[in-house]
């Protein structure tokens, strides 16, 4: 066979391997996705859940890189904290080897008839489910075609003098064979196609069980970059997972490749040890069963000698990317929706998670105002992220709320539950305020606009405004404080009159052609958002007299 025909029908089916594989995924995913993120989102702090979870996610979907990716997302978003998260991932690594155990089976000759069903169901089924299931075996099938393709354009390498000598050369220098597991696996993306090519090789018998040891080693380092490239333009909790996935995979591995340098035949010794575990099991000890055993029983042991030592992962992680992250926790902090019965322990929280949401807002507003004089595109984001998060608070909140037992409620308990609906409706009305500014910040960066000196020094005044009324609105609340209430009303009726003023100015600078008209529509609509912003406020103080 031509060297250039065995290139292209090995890279033909390791296309037809990682595209299989990711339709099984994908429809695997569509299939228990929801409940899947979910049980992710619901971790607890015990350790070995967490492990058991990222294991049995894994074991589902087929994907490591997926698990890791939602779980970075999760953490990114505030769902779930970095020892849960360090957790997942080991138990990730776990169940990333269900798949390399099912294509070590061999099944090529089944390939065309889960191909055949798997069509038929994805294109003609009416139901959803079953056209997801029908995915999952259309990949099944492509992915065991493309493992046959790869198994039939390698075999004549066990031929091949050259191929022999650089198997030896792996054989001889172990570490080499790492580099080369972990530079293939970042190239496929894909730690199973990887273990694929391996499988394909074994059975063409151009590669022996003590070569393939460090090579599958490496596939496990070469893995992290996934994470490591999803985790990029996340928080620092989210880097740090990703920082921890690594430090995991390659501490793992580099451990082991060092014992194969210090003890003497130590591939011999784990494959005498794999060749009679699978006999114990009633498997016949073929060179890919073996090849998938070591995969699953090292990653074992790796995840079990680091489930104690996962708060000293946690701290080396922090050590390496230190700083103070600004991730802010999803949900409700103060709350405890058991407290329905006892509407006084109950009302007491709902004041402290009120504050909280404000204190939030009021972030939000001052970061949205500096996002849109100094077109900051991140801190604009930032800005749109908590939006959501505030999104989340109210509807719990309103849950809450409406959930307190009427029976159980003096009249001075409703007045003061209709208080909190009132500044809980303002307070989410506030936050959506400072996403418009956000989104008009984007606006401004994409377009590269610019604002006149005078437009820009009104908004850096309006911003120093905004601060010192939303932290008079802290005080209101947080202690009840009535004094602030008039400053509050007088701000926004203040505002009113400014906005005349605003405009009459734009107008001014627009005849003489000091600013851009473009930029000169989102002035005059950010000054809009900011009355609308004093008109919340003043509600805000309206609600606090009625109380």
């Amino acid at each position: 066979m031509e060297l250039t025909t065995m290139i292209v029908g090995l890279l033909g089916g390791l296309a037809i391997f990682i595209y299989g594989m990711k339709q099984m995924s994908e429809g695997l995913q569509k299939v228990a996705g929801k409940k899947l993120r979910r049980l992710l989102a619901s971790l607890t702090g015990r350790p070995l859940r967490a492990v058991l979870v990222g294991t049995g996610v894994t074991a589902l979907v087929q994907s490591s890189s997926a698990t890791t990716v939602m779980t970075i997302g999760f953490v990114n978003a505030g769902l779930i904290n970095l020892s849960q998260a360090i957790g997942v991932i080991i138990g990730a690594n776990v169940g990333t080897t269900i798949t390399a155990q099912l294509i070590s089976f061999r099944l090529e000759e089944y390939a065309y008839h889960a191909i055949i069903i798997g069509v038929f169901a994805f294109l003609f089924a009416r139901d959803r489910r079953k056209q997801y299931l029908g995915q999952c075996l259309l990949g099944f099938g492509l992915l065991f075609l493309g493992l046959g393709t790869m198994g039939d354009m390698m075999a004549p390498l066990r031929d091949s003098p050259v191929f022999a000598e650089l198997m030896a050369t792996f054989g001889t220098y172990p570490a080499l064979g790492l580099v080369i597991g972990a530079v293939v696996t970042i190239l496929v993306q894909s730690s199973t196609a990887s273990f694929g090519i391996m499988i394909g090789l074994a059975g063409a018998g151009a590669l022996d069980f003590q070569t393939a040891i460090p090579i599958i080693l490496g596939t496990n380092i070469g893995t992290t970059v996934t994470a490591a490239l999803s985790s990029a333009g996340a928080n620092l909790t989210a880097k740090r997972t990703g920082a921890a996935h690594f430090l995991f995979n390659t501490l793992g591995s580099v451990i082991f490749v060092g014992l194969i340098y210090l003890i003497p035949d130590f591939t011999l010794w784990v494959e005498t040890f794999i060749s009679r575990l699978s006999l114990l099991a009633g498997q016949q000890p073929s060179l890919e069963r073996m090849l998938a055993n070591t995969h699953t029983l090292f990653n074992i042991v790796n995840a079990l000698l680091w489930l104690p030592f996962m708060g000293v992962l946690k701290r080396g992680v922090m050590a390496v990317i230190p700083g103070e992250d600004m991730t802010i926790k999803r949900g409700l902090t103060y709350v405890d929706m058991r407290m329905t019965e006892t509407p006084g322990v109950a009302m007491d929280q709902v004041d402290q998670e009120v504050v909280r949401m404000l204190e939030i807002s009021q972030d939000m507003v001052d970061e949205a105002m500096e996002a849109l004089i100094e077109g900051d595109r991140e801190l604009a984001d930032r800005v749109i992220e908590k939006e959501e998060i505030v999104n989340e608070i109210e509807e719990d909140l309103l849950e809450f709320l409406a959930g307190l037992s009427g029976n159980n409620l003096s009249e001075d308990d409703l007045r003061l539950r209709d208080y909190y609906i009132s500044l809980v409706d303002a307070i989410e009305s506030i936050a959506d305020d400072a996403d418009d500014l956000a989104d008009l910040a984007l606006h401004v960066e994409e377009h590269r606009l610019e604002f006149s000196g005078e437009a820009e020094s009104t908004l850096k005044d309006l911003q120093k405004r905004l601060n010192e009324l939303l932290k008079k609105s802290v005080v209101m609340i947080e202690k009840q404080d009535y004094k602030q209430v008039p400053d509050l009303i007088k701000a926004e009726r203040d505002m009113d009159s400014w906005q005349l003023d605003y405009r009459r100015q734009h107008m001014e600078r627009l005849k003489e052609g000091v600013c851009e008209p473009a930029a000169g529509i989102i002035y005059l609509e950010a000054i809009e958002d900011v009355e609308h912003l004093t008109d919340q406020l003043a509600d805000m103080a309206h609600t606090m007299m009625e109380l």
